[in-house]
C-alpha cells in the first residue's frame, strides 16, 4: 500500500496562498488519478481536486475552481496543492488520497495525517 505524507499546511491571513504537498513512499503514484480533499470540523471528507498520473487531466470542486491548482511531478512521486485568494472557508485538515472520480479509490483506506489549513480573517 502507499504510504502518503501530507505538508505544506499553515497559518495565513485570508487572501493569501499556500502549497502542498503530497510525497508517496513504498509505492509510487504511476497506477493512480490521485486527489485532494479536506476535512472540516464534524463533516465527511470532501473532495477539493484530482489529477490523472499519467495524462495530468484535472478536476476541481467548484468552491475551489479558479483558486487552486492541483499539480503533480511523475518522478518525486509528489502531488501539490497551489491555493491561493484563500477564505476563512477553506479552513480544514487536508489530504490526499488516491482517486476514482471525485471519490477516493474504494481500496484506500491508508490515510496520511493530513496537513491542517487555517485561514484567518
Amino acid at each position: 500500500q502507499v504510504q502518503l505524507v501530507e505538508s505544506g499546511g499553515g497559518l495565513v491571513q485570508a487572501g493569501g496562498s499556500l502549497r502542498l504537498s503530497c510525497a508517496a513512499s513504498g509505492r509510487t503514484f504511476s497506477s493512480y488519478a490521485m486527489g485532494w480533499f479536506r476535512q472540516f470540523p464534524g463533516k465527511e471528507r470532501e473532495f477539493v481536486a484530482r489529477i490523472s498520473w499519467i495524462g495530468g487531466s484535472t478536476n476541481y470542486a467548484d468552491s475551489v475552481k479558479g483558486r487552486f491548482t492541483i499539480s503533480r511531478d511523475i518522478y518525486k512521486n509528489t502531488v501539490y496543492l497551489q491555493m491561493n485568494s484563500l477564505k476563512p472557508e477553506d479552513t480544514a485538515v487536508y489530504y490526499c488520497a488516491p482517486t476514482s472520480g471525485s471519490s477516493p479509490r474504494a481500496d484506500f483506506g491508508s490515510w496520511g495525517q493530513g496537513t491542517q489549513v487555517t485561514v484567518s480573517s
